[in-house]
């Protein structure tokens, strides 16, 4: 995980919430039965009702209420037995019925928190509630030959199925702020119930950003943030931001409450427009559906289906198996990972090396294909019988790192390619101790550097002897062996 220069702000400190909007992965829209489908036709996956033509109406997609108390008992919140939707009404072109159908009073969760580890330390972040709602359309800019811009709409996204989890001011830093998303996103993936795509607009944040002077528990006034689609940005805007009121501040002057936007080219914020207000959109029931009423064998129906989640796979795997928070932090970001790393040290039960090579070689082949972890050739057995020829002496860690990219490419045995390119250690004392001689023979003045005190030399001789068997020679005997025979014992 990259370490941030953290910035001294003086006598400030910044206070931040986060209102994350996470598309749903159903199949049909949250009111109507049309597909959810990325990157259709623009406009193919429309009807009348997600159009808002007159007379159409809306009836609700169970899976949706199914996803948002799932999300909700995750994030430790209360499930209400009755909830409401509301008219949320705005003027905006991609909003074709001119109000968005979301909840406001009534919403489904409320009071939950989210742990994030910050500074070595656990923290928790509370949640103020989770609500369901619809996407609006999406506008395409666009410029004609003649030069003159114009915009059209496509309405595909309009009613897709959205949460909205919003936070409590909690969040004291950008760094923290990115570390919260991060687990945010990891709790979703596991659910299974969002695909995170951020580039994508699936998983997407706005930042209520405020700052004051330390100690005090008045908060100042905020802006707004929209439509952060990337940890880079989240934290180089809020950096900005934060900045930009403290100064603003010191100057003598006042910050005003707005909405804002990140230019990600020239890494600064602009103003968009005012602060709407609860009030400003006018929030009224929803006249054409009725009231969601879960009763408690609904929601322990939904508990049943929770997997473990990042948290707490994160501590099991610390005490199970006493791997350091930085492995675990990366290893449990990822279930199909997760999955990956028990099943291998079911077979080489050493936690800690299983881990290593985890980290290193195959997260940098996945990454190098943009394959996941299911979806490799090397499967855990694969590994498992690497690290096992490697630990009994067959090979050495040199060959093992030098074969892993083919076995990991070709899906082919380890044991398997050993045999067929010759590449068994060599444990053979007289074999070794040949090529000893031959090196040290054709060395005659680095022996004598050695024998007169240059002992860093050792590494030249292991290394010639390494080169001229291939990297084959069992490295404990081949030290043992070379520093009696440099010692002219």
């Amino acid at each position: 995980m990259r370490t941030r220069c953290i910035v001294d702000y003086g006598d400030y400190e910044s206070v931040m919430g986060l209102e994350v909007h996470a598309h749903l992965l159903t199949d049909s829209k949250i009111f109507c039965g049309c597909s959810t489908a990325f990157g259709a036709e623009p406009n193919s996956h429309t009807c009348p009702t997600c159009m808002g033509l007159p007379g159409a109406l809306p009836v609700l997609n169970k899976k949706v209420v199914d996803f948002a108390i799932k999300v909700g008992l995750a994030l430790h919140c209360g499930i209400s037995n009755k909830s409401i939707f509301a008219r949320k009404n705005y003027f905006y072109p991609d909003l074709p019925k001119g109000y968005q159908i979301s909840q406001y009073e009534e919403p489904i969760c409320t009071d939950g928190y989210l742990n994030i580890y910050t500074d070595g330390e656990k923290k928790r972040i509370r949640v103020n509630r989770v609500h369901m709602e619809e996407d609006a359309g999406k506008l395409v800019h666009e410029n004609t030959i003649e030069n003159s811009a114009y915009s059209m709409v496509d309405y595909n996204r309009s009613s897709t199925p959205l949460l909205e989890i919003v936070s409590e001011p909690d969040i004291a830093t950008p760094e923290e702020a990115v570390t919260y998303l991060k687990m945010l996103r990891d709790i979703l993936l596991y659910l299974e119930i969002c695909d995170g795509n951020m580039e994508e607009g699936s998983f997407r944040c706005d930042a209520n950003i405020s700052v004051r002077k330390k100690g005090s528990d008045v908060l100042g006034t905020r802006t707004e943030m929209k439509n952060l689609n990337s940890f880079r940005h989240v934290e180089k805007s809020l950096d900005y931001e934060i900045e930009r009121q403290i100064t603003l501040i010191k100057k003598g002057g006042q910050v005003i409450q707005e909405t804002r936007f990140f230019n990600a080219d020239e890494g600064v914020t602009y103003s968009m427009r005012g602060k709407e207000e609860a009030h400003d959109y006018r929030y009224f029931p929803e006249p054409d559906l009725l009231p969601i009423i879960v009763d408690d064998k609904w929601i322990e129906e939904v508990r049943k289906t929770l997997p473990e989640l990042p948290m707490e796979k994160m501590e099991r795997f610390m005490d199970e198996y006493s791997l350091p928070k930085y492995d675990v932090e990366i290893l449990a970001s990822d279930k199909e990972l997760a999955h990956y790393f028990e099943e291998t040290i079911k077979l080489f039960p050493e936690p800690k090396t299983v881990s290593n090579w985890i980290m290193t070689e195959l997260l940098r082949e996945l990454k190098d294909g943009n394959v996941s972890p299911k979806d490799s050739l090397l499967p855990p057995a694969h590994l498992a019988e690497l690290l096992t020829l490697m630990k009994d002496g067959t090979i050495s860690i040199k060959i093992a790192k030098e074969i892993f990219p083919e076995i990991y490419k070709t899906g082919i045995a380890p044991k398997k390619l050993v045999e067929e390119k010759g590449l068994l250690q060599i444990s053979d004392e007289s074999t070794i101790m040949k090529t000893i001689n031959e090196v040290i023979a054709r060395s005659p003045k680095e022996l004598a550097d050695f024998r007169a005190g240059k002992e860093k030399l050792l590494g030249f001789f292991v290394g010639q002897v390494m080169k001229e068997t291939k990297g084959q020679a069992n490295p404990k005997l081949l030290n043992e062996l070379l520093l009696k025979r440099l010692k002219g014992e």
